[in-house]
């Protein structure tokens, strides 16, 4: 189930239930409980580029007795996301989404480093994404065959250009907060008629500008240890090793950025032996990387859009 409502976030339950052989309304009740208990949800998310915004993974270093408190304070703020706790707690890296308006960083990146307790902010620029958005662990997994997948896959995008109206920021605002936001709702929210409505979050899809994800508990998978990976690697060698990465397994999300190190990648494991099975395995034969670091994810205090304790991580 949660795999065909990554592929299509809006399907019906009476078609997930049909291709996967049990009823609708079992479907129904199963994804109502699991959204209830913070486990999983559908949200409808935009593509950075095609909204004029670019996104900054801001790693924070704060004093102890400091963490906890600034990564909730992040956490609030609505042009935040996967705001974590890493290395026993002391580090915060968040994702910051900002107006390519050519004046650099946001005004919360500025702001940081004059916080009381925080010891030192770097912002990285995220400037390809090798794996994320709406393509993640779920299809690379397999759970479902080709051909459920087939019959459940959302049509992809054209990729036309389509111009913004505040009606359209209006209607993704309420995906974001629930992606099977119910038509008659999101004809509300927009002042559209629900036939409008339908009809524009098809075109926003085809666009581009809209996808559906989900956000869901990777426990339910059986992978328990997150950790996020620094990686220095030759321009000339950036985009192959990004792609290779990118087909691992254990990786749930990867980016080139700017800074010191100019990729990253967030890793889900089953245990800890797995993530050092995985580094001396798969990372250690990439060609040309020069310097690895990587740092334990304790605790999520925001994921893609909701605040929580669950244990997320980019882009799972």
């Amino acid at each position: 189930m949660i795999h065909a409502l990554q592929l299509n976030g809006r399907i019906s339950f009476s078609r997930v239930g049909e291709v996967l052989g049990v009823s609708g309304q079992t479907i129904a009740r199963r994804y109502a409980r699991l959204r209830e208990s913070g486990t999983l949800r559908v949200i409808g998310l935009t593509d950075p580029r095609l909204v004029d915004e670019v996104v900054w993974l801001t790693r924070v270093r704060c004093t102890p007795d400091a963490a906890t408190t600034i990564a909730e304070a992040l956490a609030r703020r609505r042009d935040t996301s996967w705001v974590q706790l890493t290395s026993g707690g002391t580090d915060i890296l968040c994702a910051v989404r900002a107006k390519d308006s050519g004046d650099g960083e946001s005004l919360l990146l500025r702001r940081l480093p004059r916080t009381p307790r925080v010891l030192n902010v770097t912002a990285h620029c995220v400037l390809h994404v090798f794996l994320g958005g709406a393509h993640g662990l779920l299809e690379k997994a397999e759970i479902l065959g080709p051909e459920q997948a087939r019959r459940l896959r959302a049509a992809s995008p054209s990729g036309r250009r389509l111009d913004l109206t505040d009606g359209d920021h209006r209607l993704m605002a309420a995906l974001r907060e629930d992606g099977r936001t119910p038509l008659h709702y999101l004809a509300k929210v927009t002042r559209w008629s629900p036939s409008t409505a339908r009809r524009r979050m098809a075109d926003l899809q085809d666009a581009g500008v809209l996808y559906f994800d989900v956000d869901f508990d990777p426990t339910l998978l059986g992978l328990r240890f997150r950790a996020l990976l620094w990686l220095s690697v030759p321009p000339s060698q950036l985009h192959r090793v990004g792609e290779l990465l990118a087909q691992h397994p254990e990786v749930a999300y990867t980016a080139a950025t700017t800074g010191s190190t100019n990729l990253l990648a967030s890793v889900v494991c089953s245990t800890v032996s797995d993530l050092y099975d995985y580094i001396t395995r798969r990372i250690a034969v990439l060609p040309a990387v020069t310097h690895l670091e990587s740092a334990p994810v304790v605790r999520t205090v925001k994921n893609a859009v909701t605040l929580g304790d669950r244990y997320y991580g980019i882009g799972a």
